[in-house]
């Protein structure tokens, strides 16, 4: 799949905000999902000792989760670490994998924070605006915002909330696990994106497109 350059990457945190500030506007949460024939999960490991990120996608057939492609890129990190700024880390090196795809995912689910984010653009944001694709911020831990307990059931999830507004939902995929962190990152609403994860989602807390993109990344 071909995706268009729409900035030039960042060399300060100065830079990064100001363009974290001008693409939010652009962020679309609300349904605008089609028919989804093929779902992927997206995730980024670190050669150790290297500055080198390995870029995984994974694409699934939805909903039989199916694995249909996947793609492994190798770049260069251009961006240190820093809370808050993890798509200009792993953005680019997500970008090249996927255009490595010859199959368009319809959904991605990201292994990141979406509007759960201090200027409401976390990566799952970031790369749905670059993509067009819809896009899901599927976190394993809380980055921003307060929740009432979750009951202990499949399913069962409580507003993620900050400074009064909803900004994601902490969701309990399996009985008795430790809850995940749902957030909307591009062209999904959050209860559509809650039944995406769900449906993404078989014995294990964590969707099976995240687990097979981990796996890939993780080399």
């Amino acid at each position: 799949m071909k995706i268009s350059q729409r900035h030039e990457w960042p060399q300060t945190i100065e830079e990064a905000i100001a363009i974290q500030q001008q693409l939010q506007s652009e962020v679309i949460a609300e349904d605008r999902l089609g028919t989804i024939r093929y779902v992927a999960g997206v995730d980024v490991g670190y050669e150790e000792k290297t500055a080198i990120a390995r870029a995984a996608v994974a694409v699934l057939a939805f909903p039989d989760l199916e694995l249909k492609e996947q793609a492994v890129v190798q770049v260069p990190v251009s961006f240190p670490y820093i809370p808050g700024f993890l798509s200009f880390r792993e953005v680019p090196a997500v970008l090249a994998a996927l255009e490595n795809l010859t199959t368009t995912p319809d959904l991605i689910l990201c292994d990141g924070q979406g509007l759960a984010h201090p200027r409401r653009f976390g990566l799952a944001c970031h790369l749905g605006v670059l993509t067009q694709i819809p896009t899901i911020g599927v976190a394993k831990t809380r980055f921003i915002g307060e929740h009432e307990p979750v009951s202990s059931e499949r399913g069962s999830w409580q507003p993620l909330r900050d400074r009064n507004e909803i900004i994601g939902a902490v969701l309990r995929t399996q009985n008795g696990v430790k809850p995940i962190y749902i957030s909307i990152g591009h062209k999904v609403g959050l209860n559509k994106a809650i039944d995406c994860v769900m449906r993404c989602t078989l014995k294990y807390r964590l969707p099976e497109t995240t687990r097979c993109a981990d796996r890939l990344a993780s080399g």
